[in-house]
């Protein structure tokens, strides 16, 4: 998804006559300032530092994802004794959603399973995302659950609520993916409940990794009371990532949310990223850095 920049430092040098030679002229506090320097610019380069330091450190992270799923879960029998109670928006429900079986859908990176770790070696490593460390992180199976969701699951999976796990953890990644569900508690009815990226939905066409198509797969069985996720786009298909096309796809579902849609937080990355930069992954580090400081509102 995006590229390292590397930071360089230049070293003063001076020509003096011909045929003499250059040596440095910095002074003692000059060379010792250097390395501190480099370290000031290698922190400063990466974005996510206080992010991924929030989500495993913040008690407040905690307290807001545990909050979430309590909330959601008081939710439930309401959601389950009205028969037209259906989370899916009327675009992607292309079949009668009443007297389908029970479930609720849950996005897993970040809203079930805690890859901050992943994050924070790419933080010590001055790294970015990329699909080979990504697949052995998910190899490894150490994801933990999220803070709540496990509560939740079993409240679900005791009234008789199927969980469907649709995630963009690729096809390829269901073994692993489900073995690590399973080791946190999660309630895993079977091998057919994660619909994962690359998943075909016969006569639907997906745009990259848009779920839309995996959520109709999911209305053809069931009623779907709750959906669960980190991003907008788990919840309806984003049309355009920018910020007028996501503000306008928060103010439609607006009042879906606590109710039949529920966010969890996640600041170290996602679709509102790439929106400052015109979602344009091929720009420089700095290039990326600067537009998202552009971003910013000062209240001039």
């Amino acid at each position: 998804m995006r590229r390292t920049a590397a930071v360089s430092l230049s070293v003063l040098a001076c020509a003096v006559m011909a045929l003499s030679a250059c040596k440095r002229t910095d002074t003692p506090a000059d060379a010792a300032a250097a390395p501190a320097a480099a370290a000031d610019a290698a922190v400063a380069a990466n974005d996510n530092l206080n992010a991924v330091l929030w989500m495993q450190r913040a008690q407040e992270y905690k307290a807001i994802t545990e909050q979430t799923y309590r909330a959601a879960a008081d939710h439930l029998d309401k959601a389950l004794k009205e028969p037209n109670w259906d989370a899916l928006v009327p675009e992607e429900r292309a079949n009668a959603a009443k007297g389908l079986k029970p479930a609720v859908v849950l996005d897993v990176d970040e809203t079930v399973l805690d890859n901050s770790p992943y994050q924070a070696r790419l933080v010590r490593d001055g790294k970015e995302y990329d699909e080979m460390t990504w697949d052995q992180w998910v190899a490894e199976k150490k994801a933990k659950a999220i803070p709540g969701v496990v509560d939740f699951a079993k409240a679900a999976n005791a009234r008789g609520v199927t969980l469907l796990y649709i995630s963009n953890r690729a096809v390829h990644l269901k073994e692993a993916t489900l073995a690590n569900l399973r080791a946190e508690g999660l309630p895993v009815a079977d091998d057919s409940v994660f619909l994962g990226l690359g998943t075909v939905v016969k006569d639907c066409e997906q745009a990259g990794s848009e779920k839309n198509c995996r959520r109709r797969l999911a209305g053809q069985q069931y009623r779907v009371l709750m959906q669960f996720g980190d991003q907008l786009g788990d919840f309806a298909e984003v049309t355009a990532n920018t910020n007028e096309g996501r503000d306008a796809l928060l103010q439609q579902y607006h009042d879906w949310f606590g109710e039949r849609w529920w966010m969890l937080p996640n600041p170290t990355y996602g679709g509102f990223e790439p929106a400052q930069f015109n979602n344009d992954y091929s720009q420089s580090r700095q290039a990326r850095h600067d537009a998202k400081r552009a971003a910013l509102d000062y209240a001039p």
